[in-house]
């Protein structure tokens, strides 16, 4: 059967191939006709035996880059960074406006980790600003303006990105994006898709993609 590598880890010596019926298959080192670089997209033929793939070897001409080494030093033993900064980065770049797809719970919190930080840091210059221009007083009767304006920015300006996430987080444990509506739904919304961010991911592929890289299955 043809299929495509979803995930190898060369030090555990296991992976995933998804096969061209849609289902995943687990392999181990052993199942490799010869020891061959593998990353995520290499296109291989495989025996099916059950939930297993047996026998397996890359095709020839295969359009997925492979590592210039082979084992602990393989470069795509770890195809994108998983640390809480990593995670942080990637929602503000590469998946600003991404809707599609799953967000793991480490990725959800790693990305308001640091937004969180951010926001605290803008917060703080901006009050310095007012109270040094004299926008706030002791008394309290000026506006604020410096304030204001950064933090309304702020969310303004990761507002997308946040929404993207929830939705991938979502879409994580098996539900569809839409659900986020349910936040305008007085003083218990803003509840129930905190509760949907705590619940760990599905693991197994769903309609939204296979599991994200990291979660242990």
């Amino acid at each position: 059967m043809r299929g495509e590598v979803l995930h190898y880890d060369d030090e555990q010596g296991f992976g995933f191939i998804n096969g061209a019926d849609g289902k995943r298959y687990a392999f181990e080192r052993g199942d490799l006709r010869r020891l061959i670089p593998l990353s995520k997209g290499t296109q291989v033929e495989f025996q099916a035996e059950g939930a297993n793939a047996r026998e397996i070897f890359v095709v020839r001409g295969s359009t997925s880059s492979a590592p210039s080494q082979f084992g602990r030093e393989a470069v795509v033993a770890t195809p994108e960074g998983t640390g809480l900064w990593n995670y942080f980065i990637r929602g503000l770049t590469t998946n600003y406006a991404n809707f599609s797809g799953r967000a793991r719970r480490k990725e959800y919190w790693g990305y308001y980790l640091f937004w969180t930080i951010f926001l605290a840091i803008a917060s703080g210059f901006a009050v310095f600003f007012d109270v040094q221009t004299g926008s706030i007083d002791y008394y309290g009767d000026d506006t604020p303006f410096a304030t204001i304006g950064v933090v309304a920015l702020f969310f303004l300006a990761s507002f997308i990105p946040g929404l993207a996430m929830t939705i991938r987080r979502q879409h994580d444990i098996g539900l569809s994006g839409w659900f986020y509506l349910l936040v305008f739904i007085p003083y218990v919304g803003g509840l129930i898709i905190f509760v949907f961010t705590l619940i760990p991911s599905q693991k197994h592929d769903n309609k939204w993609g296979p599991v994200p890289y990291g979660v242990r299955i």
